[in-house]
C-alpha cells in the first residue's frame, strides 16, 4: 500500500530521493482522512525552508491541513498540476499527487523517518 522506497513522517507525508532533490507528497492515508481534496496552497519555487517549517496546505470539503516539510531546502519544483486539478491528490498520491520538489541540504533530516513497513503500522494506530 505504501511504496517501499519512499520514507514517511508521522505528519502523514512520503519522500522520495532522487539524487539530491526530495519530491514530497501525502499519503494514501492522509488523503483518505482528509476527504475530497478541493485546493491546494504551495510555496513558490526558491523559497528555502527549514525541516519542520509549514510550507503549505491542502483544503478538502472537511477540513484544512498543513504541510510541513520534514527536510531543510530549496523548493525548485511544485506541482503545477494541482492548480487545476486538486483532486489528484485523492487519486494518486503516491505519483501524480506529489506537492514539491526540494533540493535538501541535510541529509541526516532523513534519520528520523519511517520505513513503508513503520509508517503502515502507525497509520494503522491512527485507524484504531
Amino acid at each position: 500500500m505504501y511504496p517501499s522506497e519512499y520514507r514517511y513522517t508521522h505528519e502523514h507525508e512520503w519522500v522520495r530521493v532522487e539524487d539530491d532533490i526530495a519530491v514530497l507528497g501525502v499519503t494514501d492515508f492522509a488523503q483518505q482522512e482528509l476527504g475530497e481534496v478541493v485546493f491546494v496552497e504551495l510555496p513558490e519555487v526558491g523559497h528555502v525552508f527549514d525541516a519542520g517549517d509549514e510550507i503549505g496546505t491542502i483544503e478538502s470539503v472537511k477540513a484544512v491541513a498543513e504541510i510541513f516539510t520534514p527536510l531543510a531546502g530549496e523548493v525548485v519544483e511544485i506541482n503545477e498540476a494541482l492548480v487545476d486539478d486538486p483532486e489528484l491528490v485523492n487519486e494518486d498520491p503516491h505519483v501524480d499527487g506529489w506537492l514539491v520538489k526540494i533540493k535538501f541540504s541535510e541529509s541526516s533530516d532523513f534519520d528520523d523517518l519511517m520505513d513503508a513497513e513503520a509508517y503502515a503500522e502507525f497509520a494503522q494506530q491512527g485507524k484504531d
